[in-house]
């Protein structure tokens, strides 16, 4: 009997990505069940009553959260297709880079921007001499920053301007092209125009929320 393997995820997350990615990659097939997090499920809260959150991955009736979890259970659960290297050094770095792309965000919106451009510089010199972090093929650390392929082009059209700039970051636009146009990748990104709408949907709530703020400061 195949074992039973369920995603708990929403459309848009680019943390359930990761996952998707990662079973594709691996060749196992599973479920998904799309969430609602604004009326989570009883079996999203049952599964991951700590948090509350998905991703989720359910292998046979045995939850696993959080996606860098999820992630490194794949990989030594199916070992087909190695996402981490097998040299020890080589795989606490895969682990430093896939972390740091998420742990350097500024609180204030200034700060946010010199973080975020900072980890791109830091992010174009791990690639040097590599088409892909993980080396000629996919890896642990692709998978962690492979949002950067579509959001960042996504936030771009969304605000009007240039974030990665091809002559400043030419191994960093290589390899979002490279990662973007990768079968298993391009076959499952969610829905462009739905992404742009979410993204515009949120900067209009935004400025809507500081216009408020301002004007009951004026009164």
């Amino acid at each position: 009997m195949a074992e039973e393997v369920k995603l708990f995820r929403t459309w848009s997350s680019p943390f359930a990505l990761r996952i998707v990615w990662a079973l594709k990659i691996k060749g196992v097939e599973y479920e998904t069940i799309f969430e609602d997090l604004s009326d989570k499920s009883p079996s999203l809260l049952q599964y991951n009553p700590a948090h509350k959150k998905i991703p989720v991955l359910v292998h046979s009736g045995k939850p696993i959260a959080e996606s860098y979890v999820i992630l490194e259970y794949i990989d030594e659960t199916w070992k087909e297709t190695p996402l981490l290297p097998e040299d020890p050094y080589e795989r606490a770095m895969a682990r430093f880079w896939a972390k740091f792309g998420d742990d350097k965000e500024g609180n204030e919106q200034e700060e946010a921007m010199v973080e975020a451009m900072k980890n791109l510089w830091l992010l174009e010199e791990e690639l040097r001499g590599k088409k892909f972090f993980g080396g000629e093929r996919i890896g642990f650390v692709d998978l962690a920053l492979g949002w950067l392929a579509n959001l960042i082009s996504i936030l771009e059209d969304v605000a009007g301007l240039k974030i990665v700039d091809e002559d400043k970051f030419p191994l960093l636009s290589a390899w979002m092209k490279d990662f973007a146009d990768s079968p298993i990748i391009k076959d499952n990104w969610p829905p462009r125009d739905k992404m742009i709408a979410k993204f515009q949907a949120l900067r209009d709530a935004k400025l809507a929320a500081a216009a408020s703020s301002t004007t009951s400061q004026c009164l």
